[in-house]
């Protein structure tokens, strides 16, 4: 998840012009996703993804970025935290408006790859506040946004993880990968 120095996952509003990311950025997160065979958002995050990459790939001129992720997107089950899609139907999609915490926890044990959480900071919160995330991949962002809304919301006594790895690229992000 990118995040700005200050713990911001986005602006005020929204807003998400202030995060890099480059060729270099991409490539790295690449292997990462290809490592998960589950996708996991909230409804807004999904929406959004849904609206683009399904065919990104397959626009003239796709860098090779979008081809890949279009290929990973459209093939890999998708999980939606969400009230306000409850009862839809969606290929390969599993769409969770209640007992979050019991139905994650029924899934992460299925058989399979990883489960793989983009952006989404609302769902992000309610799997942290059941403790749900096991890895956090944080692109820290050189830059600090004063306000927005928070990575960590919410979150019931001290959490302890441990560093794993520290990469950081030339555009001045870092990405820190920890472990609970």
């Amino acid at each position: 998840m990118h995040i700005s120095l200050d713990g911001y996952v986005a602006g005020p509003n929204g807003e998400m012009d202030w995060i890099q990311v480059d060729d270099e950025i991409f490539e790295y997160a690449g292997w990462r996703t290809n490592e998960a065979d589950t996708a996991l958002y909230g409804r807004v995050t999904y929406e959004m993804m849904q609206a683009y990459w399904p065919s990104a790939g397959n626009q003239p001129n796709a860098t090779k970025h979008a081809i890949e992720h279009s290929t990973w997107y459209n093939k890999v089950d998708k999980i939606i935290i969400s009230r306000s899609m409850k009862g839809q139907s969606l290929p390969n999609t599993t769409i969770i408006s209640d007992n979050i915490k019991e139905k994650i926890t029924e899934i992460k044990q299925k058989p399979g790859q990883n489960i793989q959480i983009f952006g989404s900071p609302s769902a992000a919160h309610s799997l942290m506040q059941y403790d749900l995330i096991d890895d956090l991949w944080l692109f820290i962002n050189p830059v600090v946004i004063g306000a927005g809304i928070p990575l960590f919301k919410n979150i019931d006594g001290t959490k302890k993880l441990k560093l794993l790895e520290t990469k950081p690229f030339s555009s001045g992000v870092v990405c820190l990968h920890y472990e609970r």
